[in-house]
């Protein structure tokens, strides 16, 4: 049996994130900002609080960007979250914490944390694409106390192959 996501919308006309073409790898997930609020983080833990359908993000200003619904991804799943290329190249908009990651157990809203890289002020508007999200899977594995042997022939850490 196929495994499925569980989607649930929280607004009227949400739709779940779709894939642009036959063969893309990623969804589109959908900004979600109709008459909503959101938090943007201005400089430091400074926020601003802006209302929808529209939000403005002038240079490295960031916010958490509601996509409308929640969704339970089976156990052994793990949804990335990735910045759209054109997006990025275009109006200089990126997945912070890119990839991010939505775990199988996440019970709250689907949200993409964005920022601004560029010198200009950009908007946000409801019912845009603004991120891509690619299902992965997880393996978990114990750890255990014991002895780590070197078994190659590389020595040190950050740098020391010569990148």
């Amino acid at each position: 049996m196929t495994p499925w996501i569980n989607f649930e919308p929280l607004y009227p006309g949400v739709i779940p994130p779709q894939p642009s073409t036959a063969e893309a790898a990623g969804l589109d997930a959908v900004a979600n900002l109709d008459q909503r609020s959101v938090n943007v983080y201005v400089s430091g833990h400074n926020t601003i609080t802006q209302t929808g359908p529209e939000i403005m993000l002038w240079q490295g200003w960031r916010a958490a960007i509601p996509l409308g619904f929640k969704a339970r991804l089976p156990r052994g799943y793990e949804m990335q979250v990735r910045s759209r290329s054109g997006l990025a190249l275009k109006k200089g908009l990126i997945v912070l914490n890119a990839p991010g990651t939505i775990d199988s157990d996440y019970p709250d809203e689907w949200m993409v944390i964005l920022q601004n890289t560029s010198t200009d002020m950009v908007s946000v508007k409801h019912g845009e694409r603004i991120a891509q999200l690619v299902l992965g899977t997880v393996q978990v594995l114990d750890w255990r106390e014991g002895s780590v042997t070197k078994v190659s022939d590389r020595v040190g850490g950050f740098g020391s192959t010569g990148v």
